[in-house]
């Protein structure tokens, strides 16, 4: 089943719902997801896309359900039913052992969502007066960068970086803003984000990762002779230069 698409609403409602949080976590990824009825996945590579950093999904723990955790979670979903949402759940149970992630997957596979309570849906709400708009679009056209509109609007990063996305599909400013630090600025390499993670990881969740492309993960693999789980950059590169 394909994915909806990210139309201008569910983008300002993405942006809205995670707020000022930074790094966004794993959890609320999960979270919004199941209120936007999309993926994890599109969720990370979105707000990726846009500039949000994100908590890599590797450096949140998997660990498996042991048979007793099983049976204590599929217990405590039943008794509670309709109480919790995952993130709740996710909280409560075994310390905040399992992320919001993996207590979603294990309750789908025990096919017990219709006990989990559903997330609010963020609201759909106007969170820029005409005349904030207006202040935008003229700092925009100005040249101001992305921190300073930040600052004279009263608003954090991420929500200038989300209006400015909306405000240029509308057809109101001709260029996203800059900033003045990026991530790209302060990390000449994005694999090393990856903490030596990258042999485990497949080059879809890779790009997901760091917010780019298949094609471009695989360049990068190439280039320093990296391998990772289904990609020998290693190879490619002593062919190339063979």
């Amino acid at each position: 089943m394909a994915l909806p698409k990210w139309t201008d609403e569910r983008t300002q409602q993405l942006v809205d719902f995670v707020g000022g949080e930074s790094p966004i976590s794993q959890a609320t990824v999960a979270t919004a997801a199941v209120d936007l009825e999309t993926s994890t996945r599109s969720v990370s590579s979105k707000l990726r896309k846009m500039g949000f950093d994100v908590e890599l999904a590797s450096s949140v723990s998997h660990r498996t359900f042991s048979d007793d955790q099983e049976a204590t979670l599929r217990q405590f979903v039943t008794d509670n039913s309709g109480t919790y949402t995952y993130a709740d759940i996710a909280a409560s149970f075994e310390n905040s052992a399992f992320s919001a992630k993996s207590i979603q997957g294990k309750i789908l596979s025990m096919e017990m969502t219709s006990h989990v309570k559903p997330a609010e849906k963020p609201q759909s709400v106007r969170t820029y007066s005409p005349e904030e708009e207006a202040t935008f679009t003229s700092m925009v056209n100005s040249g101001a960068f992305v921190e300073e509109i930040a600052e004279a609007l009263g608003k954090t990063v991420n929500s200038i970086r989300g209006k400015a996305l909306s405000l240029l599909r509308s057809g109101d400013i001709n260029a996203i803003p800059r900033q003045k630090v990026t991530k790209g600025s302060s990390k000449a390499d994005p694999l090393s984000e990856l903490n030596g993670e990258i042999a485990n990881l497949t080059v879809d969740e890779i790009a997901d990762e760091i917010g780019k492309t298949v094609r471009g993960v695989k360049t990068m693999l190439t280039r320093r002779g990296l391998t990772c789980a289904d990609y020998d950059g290693a190879a490619r590169k002593q062919k190339a230069s063979s």
